[in-house]
């Protein structure tokens, strides 16, 4: 099916998404370019903000001291704040006293996804009554944020999460072991100040793996089922410049065209899964890291992403074979798996390329950025039902193509588990 899918026109594969009602949310304002944090102190004034909680992470201070001091500069107080890893509870404690203490009337998170989410949440909570654990979704009381949050800025130092132009904050529950949202429309940043300049110089692994989350990001919300017309612009346009751009910025960390490329289209994706949900990469990265907290969330996506890719499109062939007529449920799926393969002709660049070159292509990517399978990081095939189960509870499930069985979520893991060849080269 996928390849007599893959011999019609491009322009016949995909459909724009069905014209059914839709809501699109989005930061209150959108800042982008080459040298734009520049603006961040008049931004602040903007927003009447005198004293600012100034969120981190280990080296931010040191690395954009210049920009700190414009700051002070322009008579803003700073509290500083640091993020060293995913935040957890008790970072976010830490990170409200700090606040309250300073008494401050604004955040700024300036780093990659954790600290953007930390800063995030902290500006929520700020405002809100009651404890942490009131607000987090799942293992809480997921009760709904009330209070408008402090003004907050988001400032993106890696092309990755697009967690600056969400509406929730992803948290680690450590005596859960998972991660789970803060989640309100009034979480989103009034400003994503989005400065490709800021991911200059960072490190290769950190750029292969925001990189690999940001090209999800942009896949997932394009073949979910949730897709809408201005998601499907964004996505396609996201997963454009991720794939051509990727490598560029992984081999010289100075390329600042390529970093142009994957800030914009973490923005993209960003936009796109806050308005299309995303699918079971997503899916599964919420159990994964909170089961194993030494898995960067953007290298377990980055190993799952040509397994569930091929896993989706090898779901919806075997549906599409098994219904006959033009029935909304035939029509759905076929609709669905030329979505796959149209991503397969944009990440490859090859108009002709079916759904096994896009899920080849991803492989090829992942094993030149050096990404581990997910045995790095503690998996063993005795975990593999515990996990399929588990991840598929998650929220992020919902957005996928089509429900996976059991069986083959666990398929998708135990190809993540495998060695490529290339990566013990």
């Amino acid at each position: 099916m996928t390849e007599a899918v893959a011999q019609e026109p491009a322009t016949l594969l995909a459909p724009a998404s069905a014209p059914n009602p839709f809501e699109f949310v989005s930061a209150n304002g959108i800042v982008f370019g080459r040298g734009a944090a520049a603006r961040l102190p008049a931004l602040l004034k903007g927003l009447g903000v005198s004293k600012l909680l100034l969120v981190t992470g280990r080296t931010g201070q040191a690395r954009y001291a210049p920009l700190l001091q414009a700051l002070v500069d322009a008579g803003l107080a700073i509290a500083p704040f640091v993020v060293a890893k995913e935040p957890g509870i008790l970072d976010l404690t830490a990170g409200l006293e700090v606040c309250r203490a300073a008494r401050c009337d604004g955040v700024v998170g300036l780093g990659g996804g954790a600290v953007v989410d930390a800063a995030k949440a902290l500006a929520a909570l700020a405002t809100n009554p009651g404890e942490i654990m009131d607000y987090l979704e799942v293992v809480g009381k997921g009760q709904p944020i009330t209070q408008k949050p402090l003004p907050f800025i988001a400032m993106p130092t890696t092309a990755g999460t697009g967690s600056e132009v969400t509406k929730n904050a992803v948290i680690l529950a450590e005596e859960h072991g998972r991660k789970v949202s803060i989640r309100s429309p009034m979480m989103l940043p009034d400003v994503a100040l989005v400065d490709p300049e800021l991911g200059v110089g960072a490190p290769p692994q950190v750029t292969a793996f925001s990189g690999m989350d940001c090209l999800t990001q942009c896949i997932e919300p394009y073949v979910s089922c949730c897709a809408n017309p201005f998601t499907d612009a964004l996505a396609k346009e996201g997963m454009l410049r991720a794939a051509r751009s990727l490598r560029a910025a992984y081999r010289n960390g100075q390329d600042l065209e390529a970093r142009e490329d994957l800030a914009a289209a973490a923005t993209m994706g960003g936009l796109a899964l806050a308005n299309a949900k995303l699918g079971a990469v997503h899916g599964f990265a919420g159990y994964v890291g909170g089961r194993y907290p030494a898995a960067p969330h953007g290298a377990v996506c980055a190993a799952l992403l040509p397994h569930v890719f091929r896993a989706n499109a090898a779901a919806l062939a075997g549906r599409c074979a098994e219904e006959e007529g033009e029935g909304s449920s035939a029509a759905h799926h076929r609709r669905l798996l030329a979505r796959h393969v149209e991503v397969a002709r944009i990440i490859t660049g090859n108009p002709r390329a079916d759904v096994e070159e896009g899920a080849a292509f991803l492989e090829a990517l992942a094993a030149d950025l050096r990404v581990p399978p997910l045995t790095a990081f503690g998996m063993a095939p005795e975990h593999f039902e515990e996990v399929a189960a588990a991840s598929a509870a998650s929220s992020s499930m919902k957005g996928n193509p089509l429900v996976l069985s059991q069986e083959q979520l666990v398929g998708i893991l135990a190809a993540a588990c495998a060695v490529p060849p290339s990566f013990t080269s």
